[in-house]
């Protein structure tokens, strides 16, 4: 996280030194073309917030009622990485509308603590799932930019984003849907360098809904799972991407 601010900070700090004087225009007429595309790479952090559903009762491998309290949480932000394309239309002098398809790579460990069995220590049993994420995304997203001045131009940004998830795995502990759609929101700064333009650009994505397959739990063959499959009952996914496009 610190990276990101550090990121704002130089990035703010570039464009006041900037706007001091007028200089030559790279590409000056770049940005009146009806249709502009290019390549995204990045990275992220991700994170799932769960809600615990507390003491549960289940039905263990031995077909015996029994209880269980565990807890569920993604303790870190896990980072990873993403690549992509990107079309964009121009709608007015300041507005654009942008389709951009990313695939999102990353790792999430997630952390359950059993707090009705205790280890030799003292503490809480404790069990981890390393969820691979792959997603594969579609933003669609609204463009307000300001007035150019020389070779930067900020902007903000606003859309949704429908996702598939391919990392589901039929043996986890927790398993997330297939389906999720994100509402997103950033800013960036278009820069106009001689041969192209770049575009860094700090983005916020939270899930719309609940990303938790509620029914996975009934289809675990290992009985011994129950407790922590059952732990949670709904999750929604959140990441934040620092971007760059190359147009």
């Amino acid at each position: 996280m610190r990276f990101f601010t550090l990121y704002i900070i130089a990035l703010l700090t570039s464009l006041v030194a900037s706007a001091q004087e007028r200089t030559v225009e790279n590409r000056p007429y770049c940005d009146l073309r009806p249709m502009h595309f290019g390549v995204i790479v990045g990275t992220h952090f991700q994170d799932l917030e769960f809600e615990n559903v507390g003491p549960i009762t289940y039905t263990d491998a031995d077909g015996n009622q029994a209880e269980s309290l565990v807890t569920c949480d993604q303790n870190t932000w896990d980072g990873g990485f993403h690549v992509g394309v990107l079309g964009e239309m121009r709608l007015t002098d300041y507005l654009a509308f942008r389709v951009a398809p990313v695939m999102y790579f990353a790792n999430r460990h997630i952390a359950f603590a059993d707090h009705r069995s205790l280890d030799t220590k003292g503490n809480y049993t404790q069990a981890r799932q390393d969820m691979k994420s792959v997603y594969v995304t579609c933003s669609l997203d609204l463009i307000y930019a300001a007035q150019r001045f020389n070779n930067h131009r900020p902007y903000i940004m606003a859309g949704l984003s429908p996702s598939l998830n391919l990392s589901t795995k039929a043996n986890d502990y927790i398993q997330l849907k297939k389906n999720d759609v994100f509402f997103e929101v950033g800013a960036g700064c278009d820069m106009y360098l001689p041969f192209f333009k770049l575009r860094p650009e700090l983005k916020f994505m939270y899930s719309l809904g609940n990303c938790l397959n509620t029914n996975h739990a009934k289809t675990l063959r290992d009985k011994n799972k129950l407790p922590f499959a059952s732990s949670v009952s709904s999750a929604r996914s959140s990441i934040i991407a620092l971007t760059f496009y190359f147009e």
